[in-house]
């Protein structure tokens, strides 16, 4: 590794953690790529194999056109990656734009899934399609520097946005912000006009656990309790003092919450 080819694109890869440890995949969320992960590697590779990936359009992965970045698509890197690595099954972990994954994958392809636990993310189509669709124009013309402040307060909750305890995060967040190139408008697009999955979660037979966190933004916990009331027999945890990205700005409890469900639920290799 760091890269890998696979449903037509390469994908940078990154794997951490013993080969015989049960096995963690980590799926980023918009304006993130597989560093969004670090303090669960930091926290969990020493019993886990944690894979972290690169959405394709995203982060070091290759660049492909916009409409080769819709979910379904991405849940299809998702499943060859997981093939590809000889992993499966896995407990499958996604945020927002990864949760949209995760929760096609344990519907489409439960052989690859031994649990999804889906972070700060929706099943239904997007809510705020006027609010967003100009953010996404915006983004496509002058890049990403005009509109930071409105991507982090979308993307953190009001804690991290001022609590001076976590302006490191804050500041190493925004700065990775800066960085993104136009074509970032790319996948936004697919994430804001992506289609409902609502109908197949029923169907899904993995076990799942739906997160949530009490300041994010974006996807309101009610979101959060739909997906847990559809899924037949999933959890919901509410994050406090956290917003879009709970894996980052509550790391601790997510490790927490990542230890325990892989426990309950992935099956050790060997």
């Amino acid at each position: 590794m760091p890269s890998m080819q696979v449903n037509g694109t390469t994908l940078h890869v990154e794997v951490d953690g013993p080969e015989d440890a049960p096995v963690l995949v980590l799926s980023h969320s918009l304006f993130f790529d597989h560093r969004m992960y670090d303090a669960q590697v930091a926290g969990l590779a020493a019993t886990h194999r944690v894979v972290r990936y690169d959405h394709r359009g995203q982060g070091s992965s290759a660049r492909a056109p916009r409409a080769e970045l819709d979910m379904d698509t991405l849940t299809d890197d998702a499943a060859a990656l997981i093939e590809a690595l000889g992993l499966g099954p896995v407990t499958f972990y996604g945020n927002s734009m990864g949760g949209f994954v995760a929760l096609r994958l344990a519907a489409r392809r439960p052989d690859l899934v031994a649990g999804v636990v889906v972070a700060c993310s929706s099943a239904a189509t997007e809510g705020s399609i006027a609010e967003f669709d100009p953010l996404v124009t915006a983004l496509g013309e002058h890049g990403i520097t005009p509109v930071v402040d409105i991507v982090a307060h979308i993307m953190l909750g009001d804690t991290t946005l001022t609590d001076p305890a976590r302006a490191e995060l804050l500041a190493s967040t925004r700065a990775h912000f800066a960085t993104l190139d136009r074509d970032i408008a790319d996948a936004a697009w697919q994430v804001v006009h992506r289609a409902e999955i609502t109908g197949e979660l029923p169907g899904i037979g993995v076990p799942a656990l739906v997160i949530a966190g009490t300041e994010d933004h974006a996807y309101p916990v009610a979101l959060s309790e739909e997906i847990a009331r559809l899924v037949p027999g999933a959890d919901l945890v509410v994050v406090d003092g956290a917003g879009h990205s709970v894996a980052c700005e509550q790391p601790e409890r997510v490790n927490a919450l990542l230890t325990d469900f892989a426990a309950r639920t992935a099956p050790v290799p060997g």
